[in-house]
């Protein structure tokens, strides 16, 4: 990258960088050590195995390379130009002392490397401290953060407590107290034109609230990430902010954790609704990486009792800055594992009728076929038809829910609407999220497009599948389709009701009134997209989703397993196409 004079750290900040680190690196590797920095991490001798079931080495050689030349290929972030005011931002960044650490530039093999960094541990106070030491770094050292691409790498600081870059700074101790210190005594003024110098240093085309790119534009009528159907002006801006809002990354400071009571043992799953639902596109499913843990205790005689010492049966994965996990395992014995579902359709979902619903369950199998669905009736009257459990009755309760239960966001009090806590003790004002920018989000999702339909390969073969879809009976729950009240069939193959559908002795976890092993029949539509599959994401495949059913759905996976090879492969190359 071609750096001006002014960008290559011209000011004389620290001539003894160099000296520094080397002096520093053998205070911390001694004379005779057996630690060597420059080793790998396993040594080449070192069995390269594990003891699961997937054959070693599970990465190859060519896989290992393609890595490693994508990340040493990644280009640097572009410096913005100087202009007078980050021109006298970069003289502050000076005169505080923050170029001592922030070392505006290395020598490197192929000349300067501007990177704002001295890649050196340091020192930050006790404030800052993780207590955890790694190697030869201790709790309260770490490496000098490089400041190119700033603009765009929010949230700040080794934990991610900052949401801003006046908080990261501010937050800095230990040795560089000083530099922070020198940095809280400047003018409005000047903190505005050293945070511009180095908002400067990359990154700000690139920045958004969250990881939507600047202006995206909304998908055609109908496509992944698009609306349903075709909106007015007024409705297209309101869609577009609630998507921001979904997209967006909620900090600490606006209430991120809060939830449970304190600021030192808040937890959360993710700072964003973008953070788990974003495969393949914004409001998709998410990968095992994001899936969610519930908990609670399976009592000798078989019945089920949440963790006493959390608001519901989440184990968040997550715990706010300030202490240590509290993590509620005393006495629990029963873990399992959600799979993050997408939130495309919802909309079309929403607008099934409680009495289609209630038309379509048969709760005591008055029919004799072995299977018996039941609406989920919460304890108002409302019936629910989201989530796993069928267990939220509507949208704008889905919103407040998972603003609270996720996030750990306080929302403004609606009426009529019960989920959600509307206040905490985590010291951000209530409501952390007002009442215009649920709806907003409730919205957006009500106007998010189903899951297109993808094209076949082989029509005939597609046919022949859903023929047998219907043969085998899996139909039977997975409905095809659903009347709704805006006139617009909901494709979503389920019936939205409770089933149970695992072996009926599976510990699980219970959720108002569905039962341990009940789930909502899942819908299919997006099934390509959308793996792993199955409540906890236990299945890789479309065809281990189907062979794990059990319960009611045991005939029918029975049914799927005696299918010639030939016509599995045809039911499952229908179900890709939904």
């Amino acid at each position: 990258m071609p750096l001006s004079d002014e960008r290559r750290g011209e000011l004389p900040v620290d001539s003894s960088a160099t000296e520094r680190m080397a002096a520093a690196e053998k205070r911390r590797v001694p004379s005779g050590s057996k630690f060597d920095p420059h080793s790998q991490a396993a040594a080449p001798d070192s069995p390269n195995s594990d003891a699961d079931a997937a054959t070693d080495p599970e990465m190859t050689e060519q896989e290992l390379f393609d890595l490693v030349s994508f990340a040493m290929l990644l280009g640097a972030p572009q410096f913005e130009e100087l202009n007078a005011q980050t021109e006298r931002g970069r003289r502050l960044f000076h005169q505080a002392g923050c170029a001592k650490c922030h070392v505006p530039r290395l020598e490197g093999p192929r000349g300067p490397i501007p990177l704002y960094s001295d890649l050196l541990l340091h020192d930050m106070g006790p404030d800052l401290a993780d207590g955890i030491r790694q190697l030869d770094a201790l709790g309260s050292e770490f490496r000098t953060q490089p400041l190119w691409g700033l603009a765009a790498t929010a949230p700040y600081l080794h934990d991610g407590r900052a949401g801003s870059i006046e908080e990261a700074i501010l937050a800095h101790g230990g040795e560089a107290q000083a530099a922070r210190d020198a940095f809280a005594a400047y003018t409005d003024e000047q903190t505005t034109d050293l945070v511009e110098f180095l908002l400067s240093l990359g990154g700000r085309e690139q920045a958004s609230p969250g990881l939507l790119p600047p202006d995206d534009e909304v998908p055609a009528v109908g496509r992944y990430g698009g609306t349903f159907r075709a909106v007015t002006d007024d409705e297209m801006a309101r869609f577009v902010r609630g998507r921001a809002l979904y997209d967006r990354d909620f900090s600490f400071a606006e209430g991120t954790g809060g939830m449970t009571g304190g600021s030192d043992n808040g937890r959360f799953n993710g700072d964003s609704c973008r953070a788990c639902h974003f495969d393949p596109v914004l409001g998709g499913a998410g990968p095992r990486d994001v899936m969610v843990m519930r908990s609670g205790t399976q009592n000798a005689d078989g019945t089920f009792a949440p963790p006493p010492t959390t608001p519901n049966t989440i184990l968040h994965k997550e715990v706010r800055v300030g202490n240590l996990p509290n993590t509620p395992t005393a006495g629990i014995n029963v873990f399992e594992m959600r799979q993050t579902p997408h939130n495309f359709g919802l909309g079309l979902v929403e607008a099934v009728s409680a009495a289609t619903l209630r038309a379509l369950e048969d709760p005591d199998d008055a029919d004799g076929d072995g299977i018996s669905g039941r609406v989920h009736e919460l304890g108002d009257g409302r019936v629910g038809r989201l989530g796993w459990k069928a267990q939220v009755p509507d949208l704008a309760e889905f919103v407040r829910d998972a603003m609270a239960a996720e996030i750990g966001l306080t929302v403004e009090s609606q009426p009529g609407l019960t989920f959600g806590i509307t206040e905490d003790d985590d010291g951000v004002p209530d409501p952390e999220l007002f009442a215009d920018e649920a709806e907003d989000l409730a919205f957006f999702l009500s106007l998010l497009a189903p899951p297109p339909r993808q094209p076949a390969e082989d029509e005939a073969q597609v046919e022949r599948g859903e023929s047998l879809f219907t043969e085998v009976g899996c139909a039977r729950c997975h409905i095809p389709a659903l009347p709704t009240t805006l006139g617009i069939p909901a494709s979503l193959y389920s019936d939205l009701l409770l089933h149970d559908v695992l072996a009926p002795d599976t510990p699980g976890i219970e959720d108002g009134l569905a039962g341990q092993t009940e789930f909502r029949t899942a819908p299919l539509w997006g099934l390509s997209q959308t793996a792993p599959y199955f409540h906890d994401g236990s299945a890789d495949t479309i065809d281990e989703a189907i062979r794990l059913h059990r319960g009611e759905a045991e005939a029918i996976r029975d049914a799927y397993v005696e299918l010639s090879e030939e016509e599995r492969a045809a039911l499952l190359a229908f179900l890709r196409t939904l």
